[in-house]
Order: structure tokens, then C-alpha cells, then sequence
């Protein structure tokens, strides 16, 4: 978060607006205190549902769709990290994300339409994820389970999570969404586990980028 921040104040433009969304079911109460020690200057959205993932059909944070002013979405889901990210050490260290993400943001808040990171209708619309049945059926299982743990059923929270897994394996944010009652947090061991398998079976964990160094 601290980084966009700076992306955001080196593009500086009234034209462009930063929209983030903490997809956490702990509502405000979790999310609030994290956009509060960041200070952000831009939009900052808490999502309970994970209703933007559902829309989009995100499967991981961070996530991202690029929207022009007559509403058109021109780039959509990639994995939107501003920088390249280290973590571990010795053999077990790997790194994740990128370093061209953000010139290709700037370079599209300045040149519009005409910027090469511009996608067309047919390709935005051929990289986004198509709902299978049972993806739909497991976001409405994920947010029947976020119903029942506002309401202190937390054993049937767990069943209907349990089952949004099940139904959409591949959504890593329902992983990390469960991870984040755990001691470890969303960001501990067991992710940093997951993601190392993903890294050492040549698994895309994103969309790979067709964006290319300068």
C-alpha cells in the first residue's frame, strides 16, 4: 500500500483515480486500522463478499482492472504488484511480482488510448475467466459462510468455506480469506508454502503479462 501511494503521487494526475479494495470479511474493524497506518490519499473500499473477485472472476490479490473514462475496461486481471517482492532466505527464497507494471500504468494515465498497454474489446474479453457453474455456486457458498460466522456460527462457516474451496479450488483468495483467522495470517507460512510450490512447478500463479521491459 505504501508504494502505490508513491505510484500514485508520482503520476499526479486529477484524471486518474486508485481505487483499492481490502477484500476481508473482518469488515473495517481489520481492514480499517491497516488504511489507517498507510494514510493513503486515494479510494480505499472494504469488500466483505469479495464481490469484486466474484464480478471479475479474480482469483488472487493483488488484482487489478484498468477502466477509461467512457466506462471501457482496457487491461483486467493480472497480477498488479508495483514492484518485484523477495521473501525467505537461503535456498528457500524466492521472489514474485514486478517491475513493469507500474511504467505501463504511467505510461497509460498519459497517453489514453493511444498508450501500447491498451488492450482491445476481443482481448480483455478473452482474458477474463469465464464463471463455471461451480464457481458461481462457490461464491454463493463463501458468502453463505461469512453469514453464518457474523452471526457466531463459526462450524458452519467453516463447512460453507470448506465447500467454496472445494467447488473452486483454483481461487487462492478463499485460501488466503481462511488463512487470515489463523495464528500465521493470510501472508505466513502456509502461503509462502503454496506460492513456493507454485514457483518450483512452473505454475502461472498469474496471467503471465505481455508487458515488456523497457
Amino acid at each position: 500500500m505504501p508504494v502505490w501511494q508513491r505510484v500514485y503521487e508520482e503520476i499526479n494526475d486529477p484524471n486518474f483515480v486508485l481505487i483499492c479494495a481490502a477484500q476481508d470479511t473482518g469488515g473495517e474493524a481489520v481492514a480499517g486500522p491497516i488504511f489507517d497506518a498507510a494514510n493513503p490519499t486515494y479510494v480505499q473500499v472494504v469488500d466483505q463478499d469479495h464481490v469484486i473477485s466474484s464480478a471479475f472472476n479474480f482469483v488472487n490479490v493483488p488484482s487489478a482492472a484498468w477502466i477509461d473514462e467512457s466506462g471501457r475496461i482496457v487491461r483486467i486481471d493480472e497480477g498488479t504488484y508495483s514492484q518485484v517482492h523477495r521473501i525467505g532466505e537461503g535456498d528457500a527464497a524466492f521472489e514474485f511480482g514486478t517491475d513493469v507494471y507500474t511504467p505501463a500504468l504511467k505510461d497509460w494515465v498519459k497517453k489514453g488510448a493511444d498508450s501500447v498497454h491498451v488492450q482491445s474489446a476481443s482481448t480483455v474479453a478473452a482474458n477474463m475467466r469465464a464463471h463455471t457453474f461451480d464457481q458461481q455456486k462457490a461464491d454463493a457458498a463463501f458468502r453463505l459462510g461469512n453469514l453464518f460466522r457474523a452471526h457466531g456460527q463459526a462450524d458452519k462457516a467453516d463447512r460453507y468455506w470448506a465447500l467454496a474451496r472445494e467447488l473452486n479450488p483454483d481461487s487462492v483468495n478463499f485460501i488466503r480469506q481462511d488463512l487470515t483467522l489463523s495464528e500465521e495470517g493470510s501472508a505466513g507460512e502456509t502461503f509462502q508454502k503454496m506460492m513456493g510450490e507454485y514457483v518450483s512447478q512452473g505454475r502461472d500463479y498469474y496471467r503471465p503479462l505481455d508487458i515488456e521491459a523497457d
